[in-house]
Protein backbone atom coordinates (compact mmCIF):
# COMPACT_ATOMS: atom_id res chain seq x y z
CA UNK A 1 0.00 0.00 0.00
CA UNK A 2 1.53 3.28 -1.36
CA UNK A 3 1.17 6.19 1.99
CA UNK A 4 0.34 9.70 1.85
CA UNK A 5 3.07 12.36 -0.08
CA UNK A 6 5.81 12.62 2.46
CA UNK A 7 7.39 15.18 0.38
CA UNK A 8 3.95 16.95 0.03
CA UNK A 9 3.36 16.59 3.95
CA UNK A 10 7.02 18.05 4.42
CA UNK A 11 6.06 20.85 2.39
CA UNK A 12 2.82 21.62 4.16
CA UNK A 13 4.99 21.40 7.46
CA UNK A 14 7.22 24.35 5.84
CA UNK A 15 4.77 26.30 5.08
CA UNK A 16 2.70 26.29 7.95
CA UNK A 17 5.98 27.79 9.65
CA UNK A 18 5.68 30.79 6.92
CA UNK A 19 1.90 31.63 7.76
CA UNK A 20 1.39 34.56 9.97
CA UNK A 21 0.56 33.26 12.67
CA UNK A 22 2.97 31.92 15.95
CA UNK A 23 4.36 28.46 14.71
CA UNK A 24 1.98 26.05 16.00
CA UNK A 25 -0.60 28.41 17.33
CA UNK A 26 -3.24 26.30 15.13
CA UNK A 27 -2.48 23.02 17.03
CA UNK A 28 -3.58 20.09 16.06
CA UNK A 29 -5.35 21.70 12.75
CA UNK A 30 -1.82 22.52 11.25
CA UNK A 31 -0.70 18.43 11.24
CA UNK A 32 -4.77 17.59 9.92
CA UNK A 33 -3.98 20.64 7.13
CA UNK A 34 -0.34 18.44 6.19
CA UNK A 35 -1.99 15.17 6.21
CA UNK A 36 -4.86 15.88 3.51
CA UNK A 37 -1.57 18.12 1.65
CA UNK A 38 0.06 14.35 1.67
CA UNK A 39 -3.12 12.80 0.41
CA UNK A 40 -3.32 15.22 -1.98
CA UNK A 41 0.30 15.38 -3.12
CA UNK A 42 -0.28 18.59 -3.34
CA UNK A 43 0.56 22.15 -1.35
CA UNK A 44 -1.21 23.88 -0.80
CA UNK A 45 -4.33 21.54 -0.56
CA UNK A 46 -7.47 22.33 -2.62
CA UNK A 47 -10.48 23.03 -1.16
CA UNK A 48 -12.91 19.66 -1.37
CA UNK A 49 -15.59 19.65 -4.17
CA UNK A 50 -17.17 16.57 -3.90
CA UNK A 51 -16.68 14.87 -0.23
CA UNK A 52 -19.22 11.96 -0.13
CA UNK A 53 -21.12 9.52 2.95
CA UNK A 54 -21.93 6.19 1.98
CA UNK A 55 -23.97 4.35 4.18
CA UNK A 56 -23.61 0.78 4.77
CA UNK A 57 -26.90 -0.71 5.42
CA UNK A 58 -27.25 -4.40 7.01
CA UNK A 59 -28.99 -6.68 9.86
CA UNK A 60 -27.70 -8.70 12.30
CA UNK A 61 -29.42 -12.50 13.29
CA UNK A 62 -27.79 -11.66 16.83
CA UNK A 63 -30.63 -8.75 17.11
CA UNK A 64 -33.40 -11.25 17.44
CA UNK A 65 -31.29 -11.99 21.09
CA UNK A 66 -32.09 -9.47 22.88
CA UNK A 67 -29.31 -7.34 22.04
CA UNK A 68 -30.22 -4.09 21.28
CA UNK A 69 -32.92 -1.41 22.66
CA UNK A 70 -34.50 -1.43 18.99
CA UNK A 71 -36.54 -3.56 16.56
CA UNK A 72 -34.89 -5.03 13.21
CA UNK A 73 -37.22 -3.06 11.48
CA UNK A 74 -36.02 -0.11 12.37
CA UNK A 75 -33.15 -0.32 9.40
CA UNK A 76 -35.31 -0.79 6.79
CA UNK A 77 -37.49 2.36 8.15
CA UNK A 78 -34.13 4.18 8.15
CA UNK A 79 -33.05 3.08 4.98
CA UNK A 80 -36.44 4.67 3.21
CA UNK A 81 -35.35 8.17 5.57
CA UNK A 82 -31.91 8.00 4.19
CA UNK A 83 -33.35 8.23 0.70
CA UNK A 84 -35.74 10.81 1.63
CA UNK A 85 -33.05 13.25 2.98
CA UNK A 86 -34.48 13.03 6.50
CA UNK A 87 -31.94 11.59 8.92
CA UNK A 88 -29.23 12.90 10.72
CA UNK A 89 -26.64 12.30 8.00
CA UNK A 90 -28.35 13.64 5.58
CA UNK A 91 -28.73 17.19 7.81
CA UNK A 92 -25.07 17.08 9.02
CA UNK A 93 -24.00 16.32 5.45
CA UNK A 94 -25.85 19.85 3.97
CA UNK A 95 -24.31 21.59 6.70
CA UNK A 96 -20.40 20.63 5.47
CA UNK A 97 -21.18 20.21 1.81
CA UNK A 98 -20.98 16.69 1.89
CA UNK A 99 -23.74 14.43 -0.15
CA UNK A 100 -25.00 11.09 0.60
CA UNK A 101 -25.73 7.46 -0.44
CA UNK A 102 -27.22 4.65 1.28
CA UNK A 103 -26.50 1.22 -0.45
CA UNK A 104 -28.21 -2.26 1.09
CA UNK A 105 -25.47 -4.54 1.92
CA UNK A 106 -27.67 -7.19 3.93
CA UNK A 107 -31.35 -5.27 5.21
CA UNK A 108 -34.07 -7.64 6.48
CA UNK A 109 -36.01 -6.96 4.07
CA UNK A 110 -36.60 -5.36 0.70
CA UNK A 111 -35.43 -2.07 -0.11
CA UNK A 112 -35.43 0.73 -2.83
CA UNK A 113 -33.94 -1.33 -6.05
CA UNK A 114 -31.98 2.09 -6.10
CA UNK A 115 -30.05 1.12 -3.38
CA UNK A 116 -29.66 -2.63 -3.80
CA UNK A 117 -27.97 -3.24 -6.07
CA UNK A 118 -25.11 -4.60 -3.99
CA UNK A 119 -27.23 -6.85 -1.53
CA UNK A 120 -25.73 -9.71 -0.28
CA UNK A 121 -28.61 -11.28 1.43
CA UNK A 122 -31.29 -10.55 3.99
CA UNK A 123 -29.74 -10.41 7.31
CA UNK A 124 -26.42 -11.87 8.60
CA UNK A 125 -26.36 -14.98 10.76
CA UNK A 126 -26.84 -15.08 14.55
CA UNK A 127 -22.52 -14.74 15.66
CA UNK A 128 -22.72 -15.92 19.06
CA UNK A 129 -24.19 -19.51 17.07
CA UNK A 130 -23.45 -19.80 13.75
CA UNK A 131 -21.45 -17.76 10.71
CA UNK A 132 -22.10 -14.66 10.03
CA UNK A 133 -21.92 -15.43 6.77
CA UNK A 134 -20.60 -18.40 4.21
CA UNK A 135 -17.36 -18.29 2.22
CA UNK A 136 -19.08 -16.95 -1.48
CA UNK A 137 -21.01 -14.38 0.45
CA UNK A 138 -18.27 -12.59 2.96
CA UNK A 139 -15.91 -12.11 -0.70
CA UNK A 140 -19.21 -10.81 -2.50
CA UNK A 141 -19.55 -7.94 0.27
CA UNK A 142 -15.64 -7.39 0.33
CA UNK A 143 -15.71 -7.04 -3.51
CA UNK A 144 -19.25 -4.87 -2.88
CA UNK A 145 -17.25 -2.70 -0.67
CA UNK A 146 -14.73 -2.42 -3.04
CA UNK A 147 -17.04 -1.46 -6.28
CA UNK A 148 -18.78 1.01 -4.79
CA UNK A 149 -15.25 2.62 -3.50
CA UNK A 150 -14.15 2.49 -7.06
CA UNK A 151 -17.82 4.11 -8.18
CA UNK A 152 -17.44 6.88 -5.53
CA UNK A 153 -13.23 7.52 -6.98
CA UNK A 154 -14.46 7.62 -10.29
CA UNK A 155 -17.00 9.72 -9.69
CA UNK A 156 -15.32 12.46 -8.58
CA UNK A 157 -15.43 11.81 -4.91
CA UNK A 158 -12.23 13.57 -3.10
CA UNK A 159 -12.67 12.29 0.44
CA UNK A 160 -14.87 9.47 1.73
CA UNK A 161 -16.81 8.76 4.52
CA UNK A 162 -18.37 5.31 5.55
CA UNK A 163 -21.45 5.06 7.55
CA UNK A 164 -23.14 2.43 9.37
CA UNK A 165 -26.68 1.64 10.01
CA UNK A 166 -28.19 -1.78 10.96
CA UNK A 167 -30.05 -2.54 14.62
CA UNK A 168 -27.30 -5.16 15.97
CA UNK A 169 -24.55 -3.96 14.40
CA UNK A 170 -22.38 -3.26 18.07
CA UNK A 171 -22.65 -6.59 18.39
CA UNK A 172 -20.16 -8.42 15.95
CA UNK A 173 -18.24 -4.94 15.61
CA UNK A 174 -17.14 -4.86 19.19
CA UNK A 175 -16.58 -8.78 18.81
CA UNK A 176 -14.29 -8.00 15.98
CA UNK A 177 -12.61 -5.33 17.97
CA UNK A 178 -12.43 -7.29 21.09
CA UNK A 179 -10.64 -10.59 19.63
CA UNK A 180 -7.81 -8.68 17.03
CA UNK A 181 -6.89 -6.54 20.48
CA UNK A 182 -7.45 -9.81 22.67
CA UNK A 183 -9.61 -7.49 24.85
CA UNK A 184 -12.10 -9.31 27.48
CA UNK A 185 -16.12 -8.72 26.33
CA UNK A 186 -16.70 -6.72 29.91
CA UNK A 187 -14.10 -4.21 29.12
CA UNK A 188 -15.44 -4.11 25.65
CA UNK A 189 -18.84 -4.03 25.57
CA UNK A 190 -21.19 -0.92 25.28
CA UNK A 191 -24.78 -0.07 25.58
CA UNK A 192 -25.42 0.51 21.86
CA UNK A 193 -28.82 2.18 21.02
CA UNK A 194 -29.28 2.20 24.54
CA UNK A 195 -29.46 -1.73 26.15
CA UNK A 196 -30.49 -1.95 29.98
CA UNK A 197 -28.57 -3.97 32.35
CA UNK A 198 -30.62 -7.26 31.33
CA UNK A 199 -29.37 -6.53 27.53
CA UNK A 200 -25.95 -5.62 28.18
CA UNK A 201 -25.61 -9.05 29.95
CA UNK A 202 -27.17 -11.08 26.93
CA UNK A 203 -24.76 -8.99 24.71
CA UNK A 204 -21.69 -9.84 26.87
CA UNK A 205 -22.80 -13.15 26.62
CA UNK A 206 -23.48 -12.89 22.62
CA UNK A 207 -19.59 -11.91 21.92
CA UNK A 208 -18.09 -14.16 24.67
CA UNK A 209 -19.35 -16.65 22.80
CA UNK A 210 -18.69 -15.25 19.33
CA UNK A 211 -14.98 -14.80 20.28
CA UNK A 212 -14.52 -18.22 21.19
CA UNK A 213 -16.04 -19.24 18.04
CA UNK A 214 -13.56 -16.49 16.04
CA UNK A 215 -10.41 -16.93 17.89
CA UNK A 216 -8.98 -19.91 15.38
CA UNK A 217 -9.30 -17.07 12.66
CA UNK A 218 -7.21 -14.16 14.18
CA UNK A 219 -4.62 -13.96 11.48
CA UNK A 220 -6.91 -14.60 8.55
CA UNK A 221 -9.15 -11.31 8.69
CA UNK A 222 -11.88 -12.74 5.70
CA UNK A 223 -12.66 -15.76 7.70
CA UNK A 224 -12.73 -13.53 10.76
CA UNK A 225 -15.45 -11.15 9.11
CA UNK A 226 -17.15 -14.76 7.86
CA UNK A 227 -17.74 -16.17 11.31
CA UNK A 228 -18.33 -13.14 13.55
CA UNK A 229 -18.57 -10.25 11.28
CA UNK A 230 -21.33 -9.42 8.49
CA UNK A 231 -22.24 -8.47 5.46
CA UNK A 232 -22.39 -4.58 5.71
CA UNK A 233 -18.84 -4.67 8.10
CA UNK A 234 -17.40 -6.96 5.68
CA UNK A 235 -18.25 -4.72 2.63
CA UNK A 236 -16.90 -1.32 4.60
CA UNK A 237 -13.61 -3.10 5.38
CA UNK A 238 -13.59 -3.53 1.48
CA UNK A 239 -14.06 -0.07 1.05
CA UNK A 240 -12.33 1.26 3.54
CA UNK A 241 -9.19 -0.85 2.06
CA UNK A 242 -10.00 0.72 -1.67
CA UNK A 243 -10.21 3.89 -0.94
CA UNK A 244 -6.56 3.86 0.60
CA UNK A 245 -5.61 2.13 -2.89
CA UNK A 246 -7.28 4.66 -4.98
CA UNK A 247 -5.14 7.42 -2.51
CA UNK A 248 -8.14 9.53 -1.48
CA UNK A 249 -9.04 10.29 2.33
CA UNK A 250 -11.31 9.28 4.93
CA UNK A 251 -12.86 10.10 7.78
CA UNK A 252 -14.06 7.50 10.02
CA UNK A 253 -16.57 7.46 12.30
CA UNK A 254 -17.50 5.87 14.89
CA UNK A 255 -17.27 1.75 16.49
CA UNK A 256 -18.82 0.24 13.58
CA UNK A 257 -16.81 1.99 11.15
CA UNK A 258 -14.02 1.59 13.13
CA UNK A 259 -14.16 -2.18 13.70
CA UNK A 260 -14.38 -2.57 9.73
CA UNK A 261 -11.16 -0.30 9.75
CA UNK A 262 -9.72 -3.08 12.15
CA UNK A 263 -9.90 -5.60 9.38
CA UNK A 264 -9.12 -3.55 6.76
CA UNK A 265 -5.48 -2.60 7.90
CA UNK A 266 -5.24 -6.14 8.84
CA UNK A 267 -5.69 -7.19 5.12
CA UNK A 268 -4.20 -4.04 3.48
CA UNK A 269 -0.88 -3.07 5.95
CA UNK A 270 -0.63 0.71 5.79
CA UNK A 271 -4.34 1.83 4.75
CA UNK A 272 -4.69 3.78 7.69
CA UNK A 273 -2.12 6.17 6.54
CA UNK A 274 -5.26 7.43 4.76
CA UNK A 275 -8.03 7.62 7.46
CA UNK A 276 -8.16 10.17 10.31
CA UNK A 277 -10.45 9.32 13.54
CA UNK A 278 -13.15 11.89 13.09
CA UNK A 279 -14.89 11.40 16.54
CA UNK A 280 -14.44 9.00 20.03
CA UNK A 281 -18.08 7.76 20.79
CA UNK A 282 -19.05 6.63 24.25
CA UNK A 283 -18.75 2.62 23.07
CA UNK A 284 -16.08 1.33 24.97
CA UNK A 285 -14.66 -0.65 21.71
CA UNK A 286 -13.99 2.29 20.02
CA UNK A 287 -11.60 3.63 22.12
CA UNK A 288 -10.11 -0.02 22.22
CA UNK A 289 -9.98 -0.29 17.86
CA UNK A 290 -8.70 3.52 18.43
CA UNK A 291 -5.63 2.69 20.59
CA UNK A 292 -4.54 -0.48 17.94
CA UNK A 293 -4.71 1.70 15.00
CA UNK A 294 -2.60 4.08 17.05
CA UNK A 295 -5.73 7.23 16.10
CA UNK A 296 -6.35 10.03 18.30
CA UNK A 297 -9.82 11.35 17.42
CA UNK A 298 -10.11 14.65 16.61
CA UNK A 299 -13.66 15.23 18.46
CA UNK A 300 -15.01 13.90 21.58
CA UNK A 301 -18.57 14.59 21.70
CA UNK A 302 -20.32 11.57 23.15
CA UNK A 303 -22.06 11.06 19.92
CA UNK A 304 -23.06 7.31 19.11
CA UNK A 305 -25.22 7.43 16.52
CA UNK A 306 -23.44 6.05 13.80
CA UNK A 307 -24.80 6.76 9.98
CA UNK A 308 -21.02 8.89 9.82
CA UNK A 309 -22.79 11.84 11.97
CA UNK A 310 -19.37 11.89 14.33
CA UNK A 311 -17.28 12.17 10.69
CA UNK A 312 -19.20 14.87 9.33
CA UNK A 313 -18.82 16.65 12.74
CA UNK A 314 -15.57 16.65 11.81
CA UNK A 315 -15.01 17.12 8.71
CA UNK A 316 -15.89 20.71 9.67
CA UNK A 317 -12.17 20.92 10.78
CA UNK A 318 -10.82 19.26 7.75
CA UNK A 319 -12.14 22.52 5.69
CA UNK A 320 -10.86 24.63 8.16
CA UNK A 321 -7.38 23.24 7.95
CA UNK A 322 -7.31 23.47 4.47
CA UNK A 323 -9.16 26.94 4.81
CA UNK A 324 -5.80 27.90 7.01
CA UNK A 325 -3.27 26.16 4.70
CA UNK A 326 -4.42 27.22 1.33
CA UNK A 327 -5.45 30.76 2.38
CA UNK A 328 -3.74 32.52 5.06
CA UNK A 329 -0.90 35.15 3.59
CA UNK A 330 3.08 34.29 4.59
CA UNK A 331 5.00 36.91 6.46
CA UNK A 332 6.57 38.18 3.57
CA UNK A 333 3.54 37.97 1.24
CA UNK A 334 1.68 40.21 4.02
CA UNK A 335 4.73 42.49 5.25
CA UNK A 336 4.71 41.28 8.67
CA UNK A 337 8.02 41.45 10.73
CA UNK A 338 8.15 37.72 12.20
CA UNK A 339 9.26 39.55 15.56
CA UNK A 340 6.66 41.88 15.81
CA UNK A 341 4.93 41.71 19.16
CA UNK A 342 1.33 41.96 17.79
CA UNK A 343 1.76 38.25 17.22
CA UNK A 344 0.34 36.27 19.97
CA UNK A 345 -0.95 32.78 21.09
CA UNK A 346 -3.52 34.38 22.99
Amino acid sequence: MLPPSSEARTQAAQRQRLLTKPAGSLGRLEGLGDWVSACQDRCPPAPLTRPRVVVFAGDHGISAHGVSAYPAAVTGQMVANFIRGGAAVNALADAVGASVRVVDIAVDGDTDPSVSTHKVRQSSGSIDREDALSQAEVLAAIDAGRAIADEEVDGGADLLIAGDMGIGNTTPATALVAALTDTEPVAAVGRGTGVDDAGWIRKTAAIRDAMRRARPLLKDPVALLRVAGGADIAAMAGFLAQAAHRRTPVVLDGLVVTAAALVAEESARGAREWWIAGHRSTEPAHSIALRHLRMEPLLELDMRLGEGSGALVALHLVHSAIATLSGMSTFDDAGVSTDTPALSTD
